[in-house]
């Protein structure tokens, strides 16, 4: 027997086994440390319980969309017959501006159409200058409107000889005034456009009358005969 061999039979077992227990010990401490260095799924950090900031983010990031959707829910006074008409400032067609206070002492058609230059818009724009003279014989100036840049207005103006003003209002402010802005759906699609409608307001700058929904054949001329008798 070597003299190391006699060394190690001459250490007690006792302590040969409390070595063993010692060192599988420092295994399991090693395990859990590794096991707890990652933040936890509650998003706690490993000192103090305290909250991981990146999983307070994501929680307030949900708070704060739920508060932009509610505003965006929160519906705006419908304009209703009899009401005074909202003031409005835009850009039209040629560079110049339009506004509510042009038109004081005479009543006033807008029309409120989604885009320029398409199949239904162009239709309705037409119909409307064609009228143009027996609606001012009606003490009634006509007044179109999107949400088109005064370029884009400009050159549908252009392109069918339309002589009936067209107004910018890229803001959407007008619009939602009117109550010509909100929910559409196509094609099983849902998002928010112009509502294609119409409004006589009278020489008090009260509404007369509100087409919403509106069908393009026949509408000017039905909106003349209002304008006539109101």
């Amino acid at each position: 027997m070597s003299k190391k061999t006699r060394k190690e039979s001459g250490k007690p077992l006792a302590s040969r086994k409390a070595r063993a227990l010692a060192s599988k010990a420092s295994a399991k401490d090693a395990a859990a440390k590794a096991k707890r260095s990652p933040a936890t799924e509650s998003g706690k950090s490993r000192k103090g319980g305290r909250a991981n900031p990146q999983a307070r983010s994501s929680k307030l990031s949900k708070a704060e969309a739920v508060a932009t959707s509610n505003r965006k829910s929160t519906a705006r006074p419908v304009l209703r017959e009899g009401e005074k008409a909202p003031s409005f400032h835009l850009l039209r067609d040629g560079g110049n501006t339009v506004s509510l206070q042009d038109f004081a002492g005479q009543k006033l058609v807008l029309f409120f159409y989604p885009r320029a230059d398409t199949p239904g818009c162009t239709r309705e724009a037409i119909d409307f200058t064609r009228l143009k003279g027996a609606f001012a014989a009606a003490g009634t100036a006509v007044v179109g409107v999107s949400g088109d840049a005064p370029k884009a207005q400009e050159a549908f103006r252009n392109k069918h000889q339309l002589s009936v003003p067209l107004a910018s209002d890229e803001t959407h402010e007008m619009l939602e005034a009117y109550g010509a802005w909100g929910e559409k759906s196509m094609y099983g699609r849902t998002f928010e456009g112009i509502l294609r409608t119409t409004i006589l307001i009278g020489a008090d700058g009260r509404v007369i009358k509100i087409w919403r929904k509106v069908r393009v054949d026949g509408h000017a001329d039905e909106v003349l005969a209002a304008a006539r008798t109101a």
